[in-house]
Order: structure tokens, then sequence, then C-alpha cells
């Protein structure tokens, strides 16, 4: 298995003026599997880039791994699977998931996750004229986008520039890559977060859970969604535009 990304298809267009051959770019899901210190956790359809950020992230949204530090080694394997190795417990229980609203259903969180208080955010704030740049920096990031028109990116914003940027076919694997890469010391655990999916409850609660105090997105947010952003405190942002932003929560970390 290899790591390309997208592929060319052939199409037939018809419309009121006639039929026509044409090129279109698909973007290519592989399914992954996620070992936690050699033993099978799960498997995701995945976009083939950002996969130890994945396969870290992936776990987190499982319950697996909890804070930075933890993880000693992520190995990806041709052959479709990520393994990492981590300081955690050496008996690793199964853990009770929940099955979200995920792209086709494969969107999973732990129940621990879902339960119990928040630990205080990283506070922060971001001016409007920084959420402008962030938003534009961000969609100039995307080259499969405009391609393919099938996946999700996912950015973070801190120190006031972007500090990372992923895309997946699935809104929360975009989610999980970031978080990955937060754990692994790659993007700093603070700043706000922006997504071009729809922030619904697993959305929000990871990004809570791992201490983002601001999570924006291009879209709408869900009734669940608003309901963790305001038990963790985030500023939970919806239909996040360069120039306007409508703010469902915690609207004093946007900074005019």
């Amino acid at each position: 298995m290899d790591n390309q990304i997208t592929l060319v298809q052939k199409t037939v267009v018809i419309s009121a003026t006639g039929r026509e051959e044409r090129e279109e770019t698909l973007a290519i899901e592989i399914p992954y599997k996620v070992a936690l210190n050699d033993r099978d956790i799960g498997t995701s359809m995945v976009l083939a880039t950002g996969l130890e950020e994945f396969g870290v992230g992936f776990l987190f949204s499982q319950g697996y791994i909890t804070r930075p530090g933890q993880v000693r080694e992520v190995l990806v394997c041709p052959e479709g699977r990520i393994s990492v190795h981590a300081d955690v417990e050496e008996d690793i229980e199964p853990k009770e998931v929940i099955i979200t609203s995920g792209c086709g259903g494969t969107g999973k969180i732990s129940k621990e996750m879902l339960e119990g208080a928040f630990d205080p955010l990283n506070e922060c704030g971001i001016s409007l004229d920084e959420v402008n740049q962030f938003i534009r920096e961000m969609l100039q990031q995307s080259s499969l986008g405009p391609k393919t028109h099938c996946v999700h990116g996912c950015g973070l914003w801190a120190d006031g520039r972007l500090q990372g940027f992923y895309e997946d076919v699935g809104r929360h694997n975009a989610v999980d890559k970031i978080i990955g890469g937060i754990l692994l010391g790659k993007i700093p655990a603070r700043g706000a977060v922006y997504t071009t999916g729809r922030l619904t409850s697993d959305m929000v609660l990871k990004c809570a859970r791992i201490g983002i105090p601001i999570v924006m997105s291009r879209t709408s947010a869900s009734s669940l969604g608003l309901a963790i952003a305001r038990r963790a405190g985030v500023t939970l942002v919806a239909y996040a535009r360069p120039g306007r932003l409508n703010i469902f929560n915690r609207p004093e970390r946007i900074i005019c």
C-alpha cells in the first residue's frame, strides 16, 4: 500500500447542451488499523496523510492516550497499520464507545470522554483580524479541496500564525490529526481551531478535552455540540467567514 492520496477518473457529463467526457480527481480512502502497544484498537477509513498524527489522535478519542508525553514511538506500516507505543497501563481494557454522527457512522469516542468534569482550558483570545488571516491561510493551504471537493480541513492558530493544518475525507479524522499533532508536541495545545466540518458533539468534545478554548467552523453546530461547549467553557463559532462570525458561546475571547 502506497501513500497515493488521489486518482483521476474519466466521467461522462450530461447536460442540456449535450454530453462530454471529463476527468475528475478523487480522494482515496484507505483503511488503516491502529494498534497501541501491539494490541489492535480499531480501524478507520482515512486519507493517507498525517498518519502518525491520526493514529495518536484516534487513540485519544478512544480514551487510551490522555496527555502529551505518553507517546514514545509511532510506526506507519505500508500494509495499512499505525503502531503506537505509549506509556499507558499494561492491561489495555476495551473502552465503552459511543458511535457519533461522524461520516458514515465511523466516528467513535469513549463514553468516559463524554462524562465528567472538564479541566481548565488553555486560556487565550484572538482578534477578528487574526481570525480573518487564519481562515484565508487555511483555505490557501488546501490543494485537495478545490481538486476533489471531497475532503475536510482542520487547522490550529496560535501565537499569531497557523501552527498546523490537516485534511481528511472525514471531518472527525481531520480533527484527530490536529489533536495527534498536539500530543506529539508538533502543535501547541492552545489557540483556536477552525474546521470545515460541522461542530457536532464529538468535534467540540475532542477540542475541549485537549484544552483548546476557541473552536470555529465554516458551517453550523449541533445542539449537543453547543451543550458541550457550554459545559466546558469553549468559545463556539459557526458560519465563520472573513469579516463575519456567529458566536454561540463565550464571545469575549474574540477581540474586535
